[in-house]
């Protein structure tokens, strides 16, 4: 005898990928609808570079290394550190970022 335990999808056919994930799928679908992303696994927003609109790199600390390749077609990577506060650029480049606190999942 068969016995159903699962709850039904709502349209009684296929369910849809909220009503059948589980796990840290389901986690990061919830938190993807709150507008955040606790493991760090979706794209990072793009951004310019600029002052006004610096790259944003999560730290659990107040400081950490940074590795630039500046352009495009460059083989080499510039690596400094960058403090928690006001936007810092690449010595290199010059291509701004900031330092924001994050805090783990778990």
């Amino acid at each position: 005898m068969f016995v159903n335990i699962s709850t039904p999808c709502k349209h009684g056919l296929i369910p849809t990928v909220d009503e059948q994930a589980t796990g840290l799928e389901k986690i990061v679908l919830e938190a993807s609808k709150r507008g955040t992303d606790p493991y760090s696994i979706l794209k990072p927003r793009e951004c310019a570079g600029s002052k006004q609109d610096p790259h944003i790199v999560p730290s659990i600390t107040n400081k950490r290394i940074v590795g630039c390749v500046c352009e495009e077609d460059n083989t080499a990577v510039v690596w400094f550190w960058l403090h928690q506060g006001e936007a810092q650029r690449c010595p290199s480049c010059g291509a701004y970022y900031k330092l924001v606190p994050h805090e783990l999942p778990h």
